[in-house]
């Protein structure tokens, strides 16, 4: 169970990383700090990832009393506010991806290299932190789940 919860705290403390870049990236082109040609603006799946940040919380705040409950509402919330708009986001930018490679032409950059490479390394880096996440939540979930019931077994 201890190290069970370690993986997940690194797990959920690399998702911070990726959601602070995509918070930043979102800031800097709303708020015009650099130019679009420097840092583009953020495709539409970016908002809805940014509520991806409350199932790294619930996770977290499972983890003092082993509470069943909160870490059932982060695995489900990781599906619906992590997983969901990477795959919503894949299929976004899957046309200015085929530009690109076929054509070699990207009208969104950031900071020289084009938004759409960048944001598939992003999504394919998020991807495996989340399953990850999940993974060693559910073994967790029943490592948790078995001591319980042991203990009312007694």
């Amino acid at each position: 169970s201890v190290a069970l919860k370690s993986e997940i705290k690194k797990l959920i403390y690399t998702h911070v990383g990726i959601w602070l870049l995509l918070l930043a990236q979102m800031c800097v082109g709303h708020l015009k700090l650099l130019p679009h040609d420097q840092v583009a603006m953020p495709y539409q799946w970016e908002y809805p990832y940014l509520l991806s940040i409350l199932p790294s919380l619930l996770g977290l705040l499972s983890f003092p009393r082993n509470n069943i409950s909160y870490l059932v509402l982060s695995m489900i919330s990781t599906g619906l506010f992590s997983v969901a708009p990477l795959i919503y986001g894949a299929m976004e930018m899957f046309p200015m991806a085929q530009q690109l490679y076929r054509h070699g032409k990207a009208y969104r950059f950031i900071f020289g290299f084009s938004a759409v490479s960048v944001m598939y390394l992003v999504v394919v880096v998020a991807a495996q932190v989340h399953g990850w996440q999940l993974y060693y939540s559910k073994k967790l979930l029943d490592s948790w789940f078995t001591s319980t019931q042991e203990k009312k077994k007694k």
